[in-house]
């Protein structure tokens, strides 16, 4: 099908930047962009669409996110990481039951559909549910299965969590075209050991696969390692192989310049989650001198225990500020770097190197943000707006691959109603039962 879309402002890219169109077209045939512009362009289209008082952006590429735990949303809040962690979300996580799962991924995708994530990387136990919602949704996702190990004397392969992970990454490596992708994932240094981590690394270069690990989220964690190994957590991971793949590392909050120049060396992505950051009181990331030293930084929103929600509006507001007044340099972030961390770099994080931006070739995640709201008028400058004024439910259309998943309050690959109603007998059985 081939879709006209008018009289809109476009956020595309050119050179590698992005530039606002006004008053522009864009094309979509199917599932690709084929046309981006500021005249309209020749031919003829099965539908037209009229996007007056609206700005069309690339979708929001969620980095890092714990999509079942809506469930324990706000669990725990006021809590040190640690004492968060193993106190409150464990023992809960412990009693779900698959079926479960899937109920809180689900709502968790109708809370990213509705705010304009187009794509999320996952961690989480009992992935299958996860991958098989995402599926269902028509959304984009790269889902871990996190390989733990407290046993010091457990073998690779009585390791459930590990051998479930080289299960799903057999069967689901490229899922609905690619469109949904399993990888590989160690939750943490503390939560693992040099044995496991060693041998799924090893297995993670023979599939070809992609990591995503939790790293230097607390000085605590850091310094243990420190004290343990004689390594911070990322020289750690590196020594273990853990880097000889395209890797990514949420937190990272207490990495060293060393840790950076490896990350740089390396091409480990970064994933900022400055909400989780600040509200576990874990800290602020040193994202400038990532970027500084070239860094795929990209934004994530952990999970909704720990943020509470999964808004990236909320993370891209957040990132622009907290950096300008830690610093007290007002120019040290800029909306365009914000942008690129939600959209283009987190495509690269994923491996999807045909999205994250609106060109014509590359495929169609796009979003739709009403500009015809009070704290949207005027709008002098598009991009500033986006991270500076929007909110979440300023989002009116949603689109994966040419297929509009969400408009104007209306889920049109999941049954909202049904979602809601699960979820609220998942809680009573979790928390009452």
């Amino acid at each position: 099908m081939k879709t006209l879309f008018k009289n809109c402002d476009i956020i595309a890219t050119e050179n590698g930047d992005f530039k606002v169109i006004k008053d522009g077209y864009l094309a979509v045939d199917g599932a690709f962009i084929s046309y981006v512009g500021k005249s309209r362009p020749e031919g003829e289209f099965d539908a037209e669409r009229d996007m007056s008082r609206h700005v069309l952006a690339p979708g929001l590429i969620n980095c890092h996110c714990h999509s079942a735990m809506t469930l324990l949303r706000g669990v725990g809040s006021d809590l040190p990481l640690q004492k968060w962690l193993f106190d409150a979300v464990f023992p809960i996580e412990d009693r779900l039951t698959a079926k479960q799962v899937r109920t809180g991924s689900e709502l968790a995708m109708l809370e990213m559909l509705s705010t304009g994530t187009t794509s999320f990387s996952d961690m989480y136990q009992d992935s299958r549910e996860t991958i098989e919602a995402a599926i269902e949704a028509g959304m984009k996702a790269n889902i871990h299965v996190p390989v733990l190990s407290f046993d010091p004397n457990e073998s690779y392969a009585d390791n459930v969590r590990a051998q479930n992970s080289l299960a799903l990454a057999r069967e689901f490596s490229n899922a609905a075209g690619g469109r949904v992708r399993a990888q590989f994932c160690v939750h943490a240094e503390y939560t693992c050991n040099e044995k496991i981590v060693r041998a799924y690394a090893e297995d993670c270069l023979k599939y070809g696969s992609m990591m995503h690990i939790h790293l230097s989220e607390t000085k605590s964690e850091h310094d243990e390692c420190v004290k343990k190994y004689g390594k911070t957590p990322a020289q750690w991971f590196k020594s273990l192989g853990a880097f000889d793949v395209p890797s990514s590392a949420a937190h990272c909050v207490w990495a060293t310049p060393e840790d950076i120049d490896i990350f740089a060396e390396n091409g480990v992505t970064v994933v900022h989650n400055p909400t989780s950051n600040l509200k576990l009181g874990s800290g602020i990331a040193p994202v400038s001198e990532m970027l500084k030293r070239g860094v795929n930084v990209t934004l994530g929103t952990d999970g909704a225990a720990s943020n509470n929600n999964l808004n990236m509006f909320e993370e891209m507001h957040l990132a622009a500020l907290i950096h300008k007044g830690f610093r007290c340099d007002p120019t040290i972030m800029t909306p365009h770097q914000i942008l690129k961390m939600a959209t283009v770099n987190g495509a690269l994080q994923q491996g999807r190197a045909d999205t994250g931006s609106l060109e014509a070739g590359k495929r169609a995640d796009i979003i739709a943000i009403s500009l015809d709201r009070p704290h949207m008028y005027p709008a002098f400058d598009d991009i500033n707006m986006l991270i500076y004024s929007a909110q979440g439910g300023d989002v009116t259309m949603t689109m994966v691959d040419g297929r509009v998943l969400y408009e104007n309050g209306e889920f049109k690959t999941i049954d909202a109603e049904r979602v809601m109603f699960d979820a609220r007998r998942a809680v009573s059985e979790l928390y009452e039962g």
